[in-house]
């Protein structure tokens, strides 16, 4: 009996969804970084085995949100929810339930589809701190299933992987079995840099840039690339560049380097910053750029 289906991973802002499907899948499929939103699209990692397809699909933390994209993204991981075979509800166990869980509980009872909680982070806790946490949870919801996790140490994912086994429709692949993502090259390259200038920038910044492939040459050994970073206020470009430009050059020699040992060339990249004032709030800055999902024809 084959199995295939779609599990939404959703969960609040620095709950550990990205770095779950990068475990699962055994490789980054998703950029991770301790910025809140670092997930902007809904991105499926596709993990296929003898008797089973899953098709995770990491979704943007779901949060009070401040500017027009904050609510696209809040809808990016809706329609994930509203699609999907399973909700998989992961949580940072070491925290009790709050605010930004009732807004996202308060969505799952509307669907009623199956849901699973995932405890995440259950290697920060005790024994007895992880029973506690789990009967607080309990009572919260009727969960179909609540399975700790440590996504960053991988703990208890092939058990993870059974039981989401048991949730999914009985049916076909849906992807080719090499596949293990729904988003292309393009999209792979400009998340590579955006994870770098996340890493190394604070406050605002993270939040206000965008990166966008503007030309990409190659053959069989090289690769030129020039990419467009975006940010919505002046003062912004100053810092993103850097002194001497160094904050610029340290963003650009580190993509080049893991974009390179991605692509197996060597890769050169120059990189641009633009400043499109107050984009986040523009409904038509946030489509071009690719950050409406709605606008995108595919199931996730």
């Amino acid at each position: 009996m084959y199995r295939s289906g779609f599990i939404a991973i959703v969960g609040r802002p620095n709950a550990g969804k990205s770095t779950l499907l990068n475990s699962l899948l055994k490789e980054k499929i998703a950029i991770s970084s301790d910025k809140p939103n670092t997930t902007r699209n809904n991105i499926a990692g596709i993990l296929t085995q003898e008797d089973c397809q899953y098709v995770f699909v990491d979704t943007p933390g779901i949060h009070k949100p401040q500017q027009q994209l904050g609510r696209i993204l809040n809808k990016n991981a809706y329609t994930a929810m509203e699609d999907c075979d399973v909700i998989a509800w992961i949580i940072d166990c070491t925290q009790p339930f709050g605010r930004g869980d009732t807004f996202i509980l308060e969505r799952i009872k509307k669907l009623h589809k199956p849901t699973l909680l995932l405890l995440n982070k259950v290697d920060m806790l005790t024994k007895d701190e992880l029973m506690k946490a789990c009967l607080a949870w309990q009572e919260q919801y009727n969960f179909d299933e609540l399975i700790p996790i440590s996504a960053l140490e991988k703990d208890n994912l092939d058990e993870l992987l059974r039981v989401f086994k048991a949730y999914l429709p009985e049916g076909l692949a849906m992807f080719p079995e090499e596949m293990k993502s729904d988003h292309d090259e393009t999209f792979q390259m400009c998340e590579i840099v955006r994870e770098k200038i996340l890493k190394r920038t604070n406050q605002e910044i993270p939040h206000s840039i965008a990166v966008v492939l503007e030309s990409r040459k190659e053959d069989e050994n090289h690769m030129d690339l020039g990419m467009l970073v975006i940010v919505d206020k002046p003062s912004q470009k100053g810092i993103l560049i850097g002194k001497q430009a160094k904050m610029i050059r340290s963003i650009r020699l580190a993509s080049q380097k893991e974009l390179s040992e991605k692509f197996h060339k060597k890769v050169h990249l120059d990189l641009y910053v633009r400043v499109e004032k107050n984009w986040r709030n523009q409904h038509e800055k946030i489509k071009e750029f690719g950050l409406d999902e709605r606008s995108e024809e595919r199931r996730v």
